[in-house]
């Protein structure tokens, strides 16, 4: 027997028991009609002809209520994220098909919860031995998640969850709590044992289980930054060591013809040699002040600048064209910094093989910012000079110093603000400062 019909061998039972059902209802309506006493015809219906049908259709639908049952017991097991019940039905028909199906989805279920355990696991095992510290709060400051290293550092190793964060901060080193405090990104120090430990402050809020939560990152570099600055000394080394060569060895060697030509008693070829030598001296001196320049920048001193004064004191320099009007309130900044950043801008620009009337300087005001953007139209920067124009000593020019960007940098970031670098839609660079006002 097929599994349709089974089934429909029980429906046509059901409908049996009904039909039996209505039969004693005619019954006991023909009795009354025939005895002539309704009263007697009931209780003949209610005890003999109804248990009968009530029985009829037990029978075959007990099994499938208490399937029901159980199939509404396991899918609120599964609700809970219980996977572990599964149901046996022995009849072959739509309700053990629909069994299995339900079967097939607990163990499937059941399959990825185990999966999602193991990489839970495997992802908690990662951040608690990570050695950036990570730590968890919610909006009442109370730490939910705090790793390894974060216990090291607030909490001399113990667990740091359920503890408010203004607690753990109260024996924190002083320049932690300031940069927690001040908000946001940043860098700050912390002196120990007469040693320096640079760390990095990030933080983002995000929203878990619609509540407001905030994310602390503490990530130590200070042996990243010892690489860090070796590797640029050795670079400084050699390129100081490089321009030094290329100019103090043509001075000996005109020296020493000097001396020669003297000898000989030729006098009237030592103006030429001099002129050298003193063009070789100009260009080394003018080598050692941008270096001394770059490591000495003063902090700026901020001051109220009218626009118009500082674009003529750049127009005495270099040539460019002026984009746009200039904002009307005067801008806050150091005069002589920001025109020394936006003469090697221009500088570059007028070296980027762009026409010079495709120079432009474009002077922007936003809600609590200026833009400062030097475009041109020459042959722009891959993405792997964009990324690397900004540190200091890297340059793609024969015998640049790559001191022009990172100086710009410093300029910048030294008033509060950041440079950036994109290459033009139609050709070309801009290089946009950007400082608060």
């Amino acid at each position: 027997m097929t599994t349709r019909h089974r089934t429909s061998l029980i429906w046509t039972l059901a409908a049996v028991a009904c039909a039996l059902v209505v039969a004693a209802i005619a019954v006991a309506l023909a009795l009354a009609a025939w005895l002539g006493d309704a009263l007697l015809a009931g209780l003949l219906t209610a005890g003999v002809f109804v248990p009968i049908a009530i029985l009829a259709i037990r029978g075959p639908l007990a099994p499938v209520m208490v399937m029901f049952r159980a199939l509404a017991g396991t899918a609120t097991s599964y609700r809970d994220g219980d996977f572990a019940f599964s149901l046996a039905w022995k009849r072959n028909d739509e309700l053990g098909d629909l069994v299995a199906a339900h079967n097939a989805l607990g163990d499937t279920l059941r399959k990825q919860r185990e999966a999602l355990v193991q990489r839970e696991l495997l992802l908690d095992t990662m951040v608690q031995n990570t050695p950036v510290a990570m730590m968890l709060c919610d909006g009442a400051e109370h730490v939910v998640y705090g790793n390894l290293a974060a216990r090291k550092l607030l909490g001399n190793g113990r667990r740091l969850e359920g503890q408010r964060l203004p607690v753990l901060l109260e024996s924190a080193p002083d320049a932690l709590r300031e940069a927690v405090a001040r908000g946001g990104d940043g860098i700050f120090v912390v002196e120990r044992d007469d040693e320096e430990e640079v760390f990095y402050l990030a933080r983002s809020g995000f929203r878990l289980n619609g509540r407001p939560h905030e994310l602390f990152v503490l990530r130590h570099l200070t042996a990243e930054l010892r690489r860090q600055e070796v590797r640029t000394w050795k670079k400084v080394i050699r390129v100081i060591s490089h321009e030094l060569n290329n100019s103090l060895a043509p001075i000996a060697s005109l020296a020493h013809s000097g001396g020669e030509l003297v000898r000989r008693d030729k006098t009237e070829q030592l103006e030429k040699v001099f002129a050298t030598i003193a063009e070789r001296a100009r260009h080394l001196e003018q080598f050692i002040l941008g270096y001394a320049r770059f490591a000495k920048l003063p902090a700026p001193r901020l001051e109220h600048t009218p626009w118009p004064g500082l674009v003529e004191r750049l127009r005495s320099q270099i040539a460019f064209q002026l984009d746009g009007a200039l904002p009307d309130a005067p801008g806050r900044f150091d005069p002589a910094q920001l025109e020394q950043a936006l003469v090697n801008l221009l500088r570059n620009a007028h070296e980027s093989e762009s026409p010079p009337d495709e120079i432009r300087l474009r002077i922007r005001k936003l809600p609590a910012a200026v833009a400062i953007e030097v475009g041109d139209r020459g042959t722009g920067m891959n993405e792997q000079v964009i990324a690397n124009a900004l540190l200091p000593f890297y340059s793609t020019k024969r015998g640049g110093t790559g001191l022009g960007l990172a100086l710009v940098r410093e300029i910048a970031e030294a008033h509060g603000g950041r440079v950036a670098l994109a290459n033009r839609h139609d050709g070309g660079l801009t290089v946009t400062i950007t400082i608060p006002q």
